[in-house]
């Protein structure tokens, strides 16, 4: 696809990235009475095919450390399951629902099975349904998983699990481009500041034209840190590969699969049909490039099917029908979002580094970066612990849940 042109040399607020992130920021302002301005959002591959939005479990879960990252998945569980009401009742958005298999956390030592004891704590005070398992409880629950080697399981079985995120994804675009949010499909390859050096002025497109912005919204997951660096700004944002598997057992289990997070990092969930989605990533985990989606074939063979063989024995016949590499957006700081304004360049909004929770949290947060771009705060929910200032400030926010 060749590059577009915007219609107009001005705009109130860019949105740099048309992915999750950047489609729940344009609908969420499409949809806030009191936000009146103009809004254009540049993609560089309008396919997705490479992005992280279209490479994700696509799953939720209310099983955090922190009480904010719960409530920020229990508005997505929200979200996904009244999405046509929020949607002002529009008859042609799908009705969607959760299915709620889960995830199943195991420790295999009591230093982790304390961190899920301190966990299960902060998601009961929030509402979440969140169960701690003895190994004979999941034996008997799930027979089909070898425990022998678990001290303790937890698990979640309400507003957790596989939701259509690609639904979701779709209709914020299609209703924002509705209401007026303009999309195109090209690439940002330089942002100006004013003389003053405190304000972005405009940003220029790979077509050449240079668009005038009164704020600029970094959505460019995976490259957030080469947007920033754009404007002479740094975030500690990096392209880190994650490798994903469906494969089909000879002897499929009679029973819905959890999202598994086995001890060895290994993930493996329900697909149906007797299919299962698994991922996981080397011990040597380095940035990549931006470009680099190449498989490890290898790994599947001499570290990921024998993990799961182990963990549930009727995997041991199994076939692999598709696999592909992917990249987590990683906060190398503490695995949390960034989000709010920079510190010096005021017009200049982070909404980066997910780490591979960032589908889930898509409805939250487009819904507090519209907030903070209309108001100049969040309203439904605060998300100001989030904000890039804590990051010279060099307070990290510790979230024990990152698969």
């Amino acid at each position: 696809m060749s590059n577009q042109n915007p219609t107009m040399q001005s705009y109130d607020v860019i949105i740099i990235g048309g992915a999750i992130m950047g489609a729940s920021t344009a609908w969420f302002l499409s949809d806030n009475k009191d936000f009146d301005g103009s809004v254009l959002v540049v993609e560089r591959d309008m396919t997705y095919e490479n992005c992280s939005t279209t490479h994700t479990n696509s799953c939720m879960r209310q099983q955090f450390s922190t009480e904010l990252n719960v409530r920020i998945s229990q508005f997505a569980a929200d979200f996904v399951k009244n999405i046509r009401s929020y949607m002002g009742g529009d008859d042609r958005v799908p009705k969607l629902g959760i299915r709620s298999f889960g995830y199943m956390y195991f420790a295999d030592n009591e230093g982790f099975a304390d961190v899920l004891r301190d966990s299960q704590q902060v998601q009961l005070a929030a509402g979440a349904a969140t169960l701690l398992m003895t190994p004979e409880e999941i034996k008997t629950a799930y027979p089909f998983y070898n425990v022998d080697d678990i001290v303790l399981g937890s698990i979640n079985l309400v507003d957790e699990g596989y939701w259509d995120g690609a639904a979701v994804n779709d209709w914020w675009r299609r209703q924002s481009r509705e209401r007026g949010v303009e999309w195109v499909q090209n690439e940002v390859v330089a942002i100006t500041r004013n003389a003053a050096g405190t304000r972005v002025e405009s940003i220029t497109l790979a077509s050449g034209e240079v668009v005038a912005c009164g704020k600029v919204v970094n959505a460019s997951g995976p490259r957030a840190a080469r947007t920033a660096q754009m404007a002479g700004i740094d975030v500690p944002v990096e392209p880190r590969k994650r490798f994903s598997w469906i494969f089909k057992a000879e002897q499929p289990l009679d029973q819905d699969l959890p999202l598994t997070i086995d001890p060895s990092g290994v993930h493996v969930r329900e697909n149906g049909g007797g299919t299962y989605q698994c991922g996981g990533h080397s011990d040597y985990d380095p940035a990549v490039d931006f470009d680099d989606y190449t498989m490890d074939h290898a790994m599947w063979e001499n570290h990921v099917w024998p993990i799961l063989a182990t963990r549930i024995p009727q995997f041991e016949a199994i076939k692999v029908q598709s696999d592909w590499g992917g990249h987590y957006a990683m906060n190398t700081f503490d695995h949390n979002a960034i989000m709010g304004p920079h510190t010096e360049l005021s017009n200049f909004i982070f909404l980066n580094g997910f780490s591979g929770h960032g589908l889930q949290q898509s409805p939250a947060m487009g819904r507090g970066t519209a907030e903070w771009l209309t108001y100049g705060e969040y309203r439904a929910l605060d998300l100001s612990p989030f904000n890039y200032e804590r990051i010279p400030a060099n307070r990290p926010i510790i979230e024990k849940a990152i698969i």
